[in-house]
């Protein structure tokens, strides 16, 4: 039976700070990388090994994957790397405070914007101090300047089919460090929730999430590792 372990990365700094962060590459704060190391340690200490992982090309889930491995004594495990695992892109509201931004516009408004299924926030400013579409990451793409949470769908199935299932089906035991919506699309997807309810899932940060499958990748069972 395919086992698949899904984990959000640790607390950033923007998550501290209250800010919206997307695409903007922050690090982890001192408790995201605790939150890491904890996770890995749970990891091996409840048997689980992989032989494959995935991550976004951002450096908290990069740097989640790599503390929870190196706990694990598996920094040599193959990993790869895609932007179709980023974060979803949040346009222009990059860098503001969540709060502030209640304040200016209402809770309503913010709410659409951080939890409507196929509403994405204002589009980044091509001029904007968060612009990524000259990072040499994302050379190869154009870089949205907005996305909502089906956006994102549409573009992490796509690699799930394409890269991350044929590993599954092979029997390999995959380990993903991804962002909230990045992850909420897999989840989604292999648990079968509707759009008016996945938009509604709070995934913590450093908190492995496994997935027993059976042969068609279909959901036997998922749990927080920490709740077994």
């Amino acid at each position: 039976m395919p086992k698949l372990v899904l984990i959000r990365h640790g607390q950033s700094s923007w998550n501290l700070e209250n800010r919206f962060t997307g695409w903007w590459d922050v690090d982890l704060t001192e408790l995201g990388v605790r939150e890491a190391r904890e996770a890995g340690e749970l990891m091996a200490a409840r048997g689980l090994d992989f032989d494959l992982c995935f991550t976004s090309l951002q450096t908290r889930a990069i740097k989640t994957l790599n503390i929870a491995l190196e706990a694990m004594g598996r920094l040599w495990l193959p990993i790869e790397k895609d932007w179709r695992l980023n974060e979803r892109h949040y346009g222009g509201l990059t860098g503001l405070n969540k709060k502030e931004m209640m304040a200016k516009v209402g809770e309503e408004q913010v709410h659409i914007w951080r939890r409507s299924f196929d509403i994405p926030p204002p589009a980044m400013e091509p001029d904007s101090a968060f612009d990524l579409a000259h990072d040499r990451r994302y050379a190869d793409i154009d870089v949205p300047r907005t996305e909502s949470l089906k956006d994102t769908i549409a573009r992490v199935l796509p690699y799930w089919e394409e890269r991350i299932a044929p590993a599954l089906r092979k029997g390999e035991r995959v380990l993903i460090s991804a962002h909230g919506n990045s992850l909420r699309a897999l989840v989604k997807h292999l648990s079968n929730i509707p759009d008016d309810e996945i938009t509604g899932l709070e995934i913590p940060t450093g908190q492995p999430i496994v997935y027993e499958l059976n042969d068609a990748l279909a959901a036997v069972d998922r749990y927080y590792l920490k709740d077994r």
